[in-house]
């Protein structure tokens, strides 16, 4: 059984191949899998996540400045910010954990200053 931090992980390579590959979510996350269950905390923060999509990158542009907006950002920041958003709608976890967790992947995978765009946008979420 893996982690939260490990599924996370997981989580965002899946929505990081589904943004970039525009490969259905389902297939991704099976692909990835090493089962063929998947676990429900994964199964919320990627297929579920696409699914209210529309909604999340809506509030998700309303908290970016003017001159920015989700389709601007980087594949892995997609991500990172669609299973967030996930993770506070469905209340899988506390909102400082759900922000210390994105941040955490931010820092590890994206450009040195996109975490700040992260917590700042998940902080008004």
């Amino acid at each position: 059984m893996n982690n939260r931090h490990q599924l996370r992980e997981s989580a965002m390579t899946c929505l990081y191949q589904y943004f970039l590959l525009n490969k259905d979510i389902k297939q991704i996350v099976f692909e990835n899998s090493e089962s063929n269950a998947i676990d429900p905390f994964l199964y919320t923060v990627t297929i579920d996540a696409v699914a209210n999509k529309d909604f999340y990158i809506k509030r998700i542009n309303e908290t970016l400045s003017d001159d920015w907006e989700f389709d601007r950002l980087g594949c892995v920041e997609k991500a990172i910010l669609l299973m967030a958003a996930s993770e506070l709608d469905f209340e899988t976890a506390q909102k400082p954990i759900v922000i210390d967790e994105a941040v955490t992947l931010t820092k590890k995978y994206c450009d040195e200053d996109a975490y700040k765009l992260i917590n700042g946008v998940l902080d008004q979420l």
